[in-house]
């Protein structure tokens, strides 16, 4: 996978695409990272990349000609998604993510000031994406949460691959609870379960433990998801005995 970043504070990215799992993703070439600052590609000797809105208003606008020539730039094919980051985009999800980790190009445009010029959002982008109903001071960070959350999908990322399909939200359930060394720690100890050995009673224990936590934190996530009777027993049992 390409992902091309356009922004005019691409330091915001160093220690982020050059850390961690997307530092070793990019090592093991399975994604190329880039980032371009789109000031450089502003049309004035100032390189102005932002103006006053038409019709008057508070804050700035980004304008058009710095982005559109920053995109074209690009190797960019048909089947390249540019991202736009904005609070009126749609919020975003583990199915978004699992969408675009599919995908062989992504350019991300970070915007900042009031707004984008709307011929940005009509003749560029393909999504827009929001990362939560609040607003913050431009879309790098947004960026970067889409990308993490994008590039540990794509195999051979993480270390063990089940650890993406089991995680919160690819099942459509919260993920179940995780326990580690010792067994017993200040006289809290790990679910006999997990210590038996029986892979198949475990597999039992989380999904249930699963459709509990799922069920008490963020019930509303249930409605998609198929569940025997005997789920629907389960859930109601230890709901009703709390």
């Amino acid at each position: 996978m390409k992902i091309d970043v356009l922004t005019i504070f691409p330091e915001m990215f160093t220690g982020v695409l050059e850390s961690s799992i997307l530092k070793r993703a990019s090592e093991k070439a399975l994604v190329e990272f880039n980032t371009i600052d789109f000031r450089e590609y502003a049309t004035d000797k100032h390189k102005v990349v932002d103006d006053y809105p038409y019709g008057g208003g508070g804050g700035m606008v980004l304008k058009p000609e710095p982005i559109f020539n920053a995109i074209e730039s690009l190797k960019t094919a048909e089947k390249t998604r540019i991202l736009l980051m904005c609070p009126q985009g749609t919020p975003y999800s583990q199915g978004k993510a699992e969408e675009l980790s599919q995908e062989e190009h992504l350019v991300f445009i970070c915007g900042h000031y009031e707004g984008y010029d709307e011929r940005i959002r009509q003749q560029l982008v393909t999504d827009e994406i929001s990362v939560g109903d609040y607003i913050l001071t431009g879309g790098e960070i947004p960026a970067m949460v889409v990308i993490d959350s994008v590039v540990r999908l794509i195999p051979g990322v993480l270390g063990n691959q089940t650890s993406a399909v089991q995680d919160s939200f690819s099942t459509g359930l919260l993920e179940h609870p995780h326990y580690t060394r010792p067994s017993e720690f200040r006289n809290m100890k790990v679910p006999d379960v997990l210590i038996g050995g029986n892979h198949k009673l475990i597999e039992q224990w989380r999904r249930q433990q699963s459709l509990l936590r799922t069920a008490k934190r963020r019930p509303e996530l249930l409605e998609e998801v198929e569940l025997t009777v005997d789920e629907q027993e389960f859930i109601k049992k230890h709901l009703d005995s709390k």
